[in-house]
């Protein structure tokens, strides 16, 4: 019989604690991380900011991404921080999984803090902990349709997010030319080495704190809508 994947540690409190990495994993990561490095490297990434939505940004935001993009998050953020205001680093939602645990892992490595939550475990601890971070002049990443999806369908928590914190989300995607696609549930987008990939930014958007639900909803399908937009495949 199949051994169960552990999980996320409860305290009797009712804290969730999220697995941390292993030793094996931060190997892992330290590998990864090196590798990534000449990997982002050897890509022809270009600008697509015709509408000059950079020039829009004049400090911290949440910068909003599809999942499946995910593997040139980092390489986007150096970046821009060459040319956009920013807080002094990153914090990041990764799930509290093992999984999570290894991504968590990796993203240190790129000096980004991860904070440990998703939509169906550890969610409300792990938003009061981007709150703390958006209180120190931090930028935060988040994968609306993550962990599990569906592809492409984005969660309230982004909205709850930036009507907490009062940041604007900035919604970010990329289109490559030459690229892989992995058979997982958001359909994981590669490009391969030497690839032009054309990274684009939509307009921020704004949730105002005092919302109603109906507002929220119309904010949330347009958000959808731009990071689809900005994201083809």
């Amino acid at each position: 019989m199949a051994q169960e994947r552990p999980k996320a540690r409860k305290r009797s409190s009712g804290v969730v604690v999220p697995n941390q990495p292993s030793w094996f994993q931060r190997l892992g990561a330290f590998i990864i991380y090196c590798s990534m490095r000449a990997y982002i490297f050897s890509l022809r990434l270009h600008w697509d900011d015709s509408n000059h939505f950079r020039d829009q940004i004049n400090g911290p935001a949440i910068y909003c991404l599809w999942h499946n993009r995910l593997i040139l998050c980092m390489a986007v953020y150096r970046v821009l921080r060459r040319n956009v205001r920013m807080g002094p680093s990153m914090a990041a939602l990764i799930s509290a999984s093992k999984d999570g645990a290894f991504l968590a892992a990796i993203l240190e490595r790129f000096k980004v803090q991860p904070v440990r939550g998703s939509s169906s475990r550890r969610g409300s601890q792990a938003l009061l902990e981007l709150t703390s971070w958006a209180e120190r002049g931090y930028d935060l990443a988040i994968t609306p349709d993550g962990p599990r999806g569906p592809r492409y369908v984005l969660q309230p928590g982004a909205m709850s997010l930036a009507q907490l914190t009062g940041l604007p989300i900035v919604p970010f995607g990329f289109h490559a030319h030459w690229k892989i696609q992995l058979k997982s549930w958001d359909a994981f987008q590669i490009p391969l080495p030497f690839s032009r990939c054309v990274l684009r930014m939509g307009a921020p958007v704004h949730v105002p704190r005092e919302a109603t639900d109906a507002q929220r909803e119309e904010i949330r399908l347009q958000l959808e809508r731009k990071l689809k937009d900005i994201s083809p495949d």
